[in-house]
């Protein structure tokens, strides 16, 4: 029998080719775990991760007490939303009025929040959390109310640099800094390497805190023509380059934000390359790394790094504990500036809460409660698909993210997102406009929607009333 770690990808590549091949159709309930394993002779877990994988594909889905059952979205094509096409320019828009309006929607408890891309508290382990914050108390000298060493709390980093692994790395404490969250990490990176006047290079469209942050230090960003599915452009990457005085490069290479693509490792190895022969730094938002849909983690830009130009920003953010503010940077080469500038902006990252999560990794728990989350997460992204494209006018686009929280809705020309805004919020729905995404005058008719609430009829209900007002709207 051929290794056990490959037996689970070959039946479910049976799978896919019975649904593909019509021998399967939609609504078809698949045969319990335990009936294959008695057919078969597959162990529970083979089974159990050979479904899980043919889920992550987004052709079967899992019922609550049913079992699994090939889904509506294995029968459609479904559209993805067209790759970006700004104007290579590093003139600024003004955007902040309207992010104030979606973040200042953030304490409304009666709004179902479409927009804000964290996890909801319902899927963090806050009671373990707890815990592990009485506990830090306990063994930190003063209670955690001292001031940590400049480059960071010494059990985060050796858990941080034990953890890089996953995705290829080789770390060491020492190659690691820690942060008050991943923003901040960023912001040093940007404070370290460049000066007001100088050109950034982004994705497009792009998290729009990496606008403002750049906009606050004043930076010029120039926008590059990016895939929905594949990430930033690398021909793009490679004729700004060479062309134009770009100070440096900030990107998302995993499950970005707000397209929610994945660069494919051959990509990231270009990137890397190119970066190298032009010598401008890569400042590497990883923050949805972990959060993958598929059997392993994915590879990063800095997996690829051999000689120290990529500075990969991360944190927990997205994963375990927002409002704890624990983030990190590998700085590689840059690692005295960096720690410099953290010195000079932050002195110290908080102190109690990078044990908690330091501790959190080193007993596994993290470990165990990213299973959890990367599965609700995978769910919830399947019944978001199938809810916008059954309620959406005809035409829309979505994407397919692997891993991440967000949703890319494209809907017709014609429509306005940032106006029909409002008009969601009536209706006690809050969503993100594309406009907020770029600094240019590009998509005004496309949305970010964030999954990271629970499934639920309610949330199904007010996808399919952002359905039926867009309907109207159109």
């Amino acid at each position: 029998m051929k290794n056990s770690s490959y037996l689970y990808l070959q039946f479910a590549d049976r799978i896919e080719k019975q649904i593909k091949s019509g021998l399967l159709n939609v609504g078809d309930k698949l045969p319990s775990i335990r009936e294959v394993c008695a057919e078969t002779g597959y162990s529970m877990s083979t089974v159990s991760k050979a479904y899980y994988e043919v889920e992550s594909r987004s052709l079967i889905e899992s019922r609550p007490q049913s079992g699994y059952y090939v889904s509506n979205i294995s029968a459609r094509i479904i559209p993805e939303p067209s790759a970006s096409n700004p104007v290579l320019t590093v003139k600024n828009i003004e955007r902040e009025d309207l992010i104030d309006l979606v973040y200042g929607d953030m304490r409304k408890k009666d709004l179902t929040m479409l927009s804000l891309g964290f996890p909801s508290n319902e899927l963090l382990p806050i009671a373990k959390l707890n815990k592990g914050m009485v506990q830090a108390m306990r063994q930190l000298p003063n209670s955690g109310t001292s001031y940590e060493e400049i480059q960071g709390n010494s059990n985060l980093r050796k858990e941080i640099a034990r953890w890089s692994f996953t995705w290829g790395g080789s770390l060491t404490e020492e190659d690691i800094i820690t942060t008050p969250g991943c923003i901040s990490a960023i912001s040093d990176c940007l404070l370290t390497l460049t000066k007001p006047g100088d050109t950034i290079i982004t994705e497009s469209p792009v998290y729009f805190g990496i606008l403002q942050l750049a906009r606050s230090l004043g930076l010029y960003v120039m926008e590059l023509p990016t895939n929905m599915t594949t990430g930033i452009e690398l021909e793009a990457v490679k004729k700004t380059l060479s062309s134009k005085k770009v100070k440096a490069c900030v990107l998302m290479s995993n499950f970005s934000n707000p397209s929610g693509s994945m660069m494919p490792n051959e990509h990231k190895k270009e990137i890397v390359k190119m970066m190298e022969f032009y010598n401008i730094p890569l400042i590497e938002d990883d923050i949805h790394g972990d959060l993958y849909f598929g059997t392993s983690r994915p590879t990063n830009c800095k997996t690829y790094d051999e000689s120290g130009i990529v500075l990969c920003c991360s944190s927990v953010s997205k994963t375990l504990a927002p409002g704890y503010r624990v983030g990190w940077v590998l700085p590689g080469k840059f690692k005295k500036e960096v720690l410099r500038t953290k010195l000079y902006h932050t002195i110290s990252s908080p102190t109690i809460t990078h044990e908690v999560v330091g501790d959190f990794l080193k007993n596994g728990r993290y470990e165990n409660h990213l299973r959890k989350i990367r599965q609700i997460l995978n769910h919830n992204c399947n019944n978001y698909i199938n809810t916008v494209l059954e309620s959406f006018p005809a035409g829309t686009k979505v994407s397919q993210p692997q891993g991440g929280f967000f949703l890319w809705v494209e809907l017709d020309k014609n429509i306005d997102t940032a106006s029909f805004y409002h008009l969601a919020l009536k209706h006690n729905i809050s969503i993100a406009p594309g406009r907020i995404f770029s600094f240019q005058n590009q998509f005004s008719n496309c949305m970010r929607l964030s999954f990271g609430l629970p499934w639920s009829t309610e949330l199904r209900q007010s996808i399919q009333t952002l359905g039926n007002l867009l309907k109207k709207y159109s």
